[in-house]
Parts: C-alpha cells; sequence; structure tokens
C-alpha cells in the first residue's frame, strides 16, 4: 500500500470518528474554555493557566477548585522539582492544613461503551493499543474482547497537571504535580490527571529545580518557587481575567492536521520517519482571546 493511500485512508477513518460524535463542533477550529474550568496560577516570573477536566476527574477537580477558592495552595512552594520530570507543589507534608483535607479515591480511568468516540492518533502505541484525543486532552484506550466497550485514560503529556499521592491508591489529596520534561508514560493509568496547561508553559518550565546535581550545593529550601495565588478563573477580576481558547480535537481540520503530521510531506525531511505519531508530540495549539 503506498504512502499517499494510507494517509487518504486514515483521513478517512478520522473523519468517521468526528461524524460519529453526532455534534455540530466538526466544522469549528477552536472552542473556548469556560472560566469555571480554567484556573489562574500566578507564580513570582508570570501568570499561568490551567484548563481542568471535569468530565474525565470530578471528584479530583472539585475538590481542587475547591481548595484553589479558599486560597489553599497561596503561598505553598514547588518543594519537588526534578529537571526532565515533574514539578510539584502543595502544603509541607503532615502539616495540619494538609491533614485536614480528604483523601480521593482514583480517576486515573473509565470505562466506555460503542457509542463513545474520540479522535484516533495511533494504533499500537508502545504503551496501550490506541491513542487519541478527547476534548484537547491525550488518552490512551483499550477495547474489550468483544468490541462493544472498553476503557480510556489520561496520558501524562508534557503540561499535564496530576494530584500526587502516597504508595496506596487511594491516597491523593491536595499535592499535585506538572509534567515538565519527556512524558513519564508509565504513570498512565496509576495517577489521577486533572487538567493541563494552555497557557503560560515557559513560566512553568522556569520553576526552580530543587534536586541538585551529585556534587553541588543543595538547593535551599527559601530559594523554591511559591505559589503567589491560585483562582478559578471565574473568580479573577474581570479586567484580570485572561480568556483561552483552544485547538478543537473533534474538528475536521485537526484531523486533517494528524494526517499532514504523520506524512512529513515536506522538503526538509529527505529522509521520511516512520509513519508514526505519538500522542504526547502533538501540541494542541491554544490562543489568548478578548
Amino acid at each position: 500500500m503506498t504512502a499517499y493511500l494510507k494517509s487518504i485512508l486514515t483521513l478517512t477513518t478520522l473523519f468517521f470518528i468526528n461524524a460519529c460524535g453526532a455534534d455540530n463542533s466538526a466544522d469549528s477550529i477552536w472552542r473556548e474554555l469556560p472560566l469555571k474550568n480554567t484556573v489562574l496560577l500566578t507564580l513570582p516570573h508570570g501568570k499561568v493557566v490551567i484548563e481542568l477536566a471535569p468530565q474525565f476527574s470530578p471528584k479530583h477537580v472539585a475538590q481542587f477548585s475547591q481548595l484553589t477558592q479558599q486560597g489553599f495552595y497561596d503561598q505553598t512552594s514547588f518543594y519537588r522539582v526534578i529537571d526532565g520530570f515533574v514539578a510539584q507543589a502543595g502544603p509541607k507534608d503532615g502539616s495540619k492544613k494538609d491533614r485536614s483535607v480528604p483523601l480521593l479515591a482514583m480517576e486515573s480511568e473509565w470505562q466506555t461503551d460503542k457509542n463513545w468516540t474520540y479522535t484516533e492518533v495511533q494504533e499500537n502505541d508502545l504503551f496501550v493499543e490506541q491513542t487519541g484525543f478527547k476534548d484537547s486532552f491525550a488518552l490512551g484506550y483499550q477495547a474489550s474482547n468483544d468490541g462493544n466497550s472498553g476503557s480510556a485514560w489520561l496520558t501524562h503529556c508534557p503540561g499535564t497537571v496530576a494530584m500526587a499521592r502516597n504508595n496506596e491508591e487511594d491516597s491523593a489529596s491536595s499535592h499535585f504535580y506538572f509534567v515538565i520534561g519527556q512524558a513519564p508514560r508509565y504513570l498512565d493509568r496509576i495517577m489521577t490527571i486533572f487538567g493541563r496547561v494552555v497557557y503560560g508553559m515557559q513560566h512553568i518550565q522556569a520553576i526552580q529545580r530543587t534536586e541538585a546535581v551529585e556534587g553541588d550545593y543543595a538547593v535551599d529550601h527559601r530559594d523554591f518557587t511559591k505559589i503567589i495565588s491560585m483562582q478559578l478563573m471565574s473568580d479573577v477580576a474581570k479586567a484580570d481575567q485572561i480568556h483561552i481558547e483552544v485547538e478543537n480535537t473533534e474538528s475536521t481540520k485537526f484531523a486533517e492536521r494528524l494526517v499532514k503530521r504523520r506524512a512529513r510531506d515536506n522538503a526538509f525531511f529527505y529522509k521520511k520517519p516512520p509513519p508514526v505519531l505519538d500522542v504526547c508530540q502533538i501540541p494542541i495549539r491554544s490562543r489568548r482571546v478578548k
């Protein structure tokens, strides 16, 4: 089968997936994020906007939102920041403030039925049977033996936000982390992802690392990056709100972009890479709107 024919078949498949969604968003390239589902994180060096995912992790989003509205995270620090891995924040371990937060049951994956749809990216991914996007979030999908159901989960792509926990499965409460390096996909399904960065990722990458290179001086805790404030965008003064639109991964335009990205049909690629797409290397575009 020629590369051209493969591209046509892939495009047809992606169009079919979109059609199965049976909504009117297929031709909308952008979708605006509701203010109630976005968070404004203010760091000493800049502002960051996080999109929450209540459709996938409702209890984690609810607790994180409630803590945010209480000012729980204000003036806490990023105390575990490992280059190429994660930036983790929260109150001091074992503090009265920390112990007062209820523990959360894991929401790392969910069951699907035959009517559930998503935009497929790759079959036979290194970690899972299929990868794709749903509501602009990268996911993994495993079909059941009969093909009428399956399970899905969000993947640890750079910029995702997940809740930290102890060794016990249902032990997450308030501490959270950003993925700041290569995707640690081995954490998929055992941690609950509840959001992703849609604006200001450069400020997340600029958070002070806390792990020193061996032989170097340890990083003083007084130099750890603090959270100046964290607010639901709907609670931010109107003049200071940041409105974001993100690429609609259910649109036909996005499906076309996947086909082009797979084909690498550009003169720069004088040697063609394999026609493989890593779901974590497909940037979902966003833009600030007034």
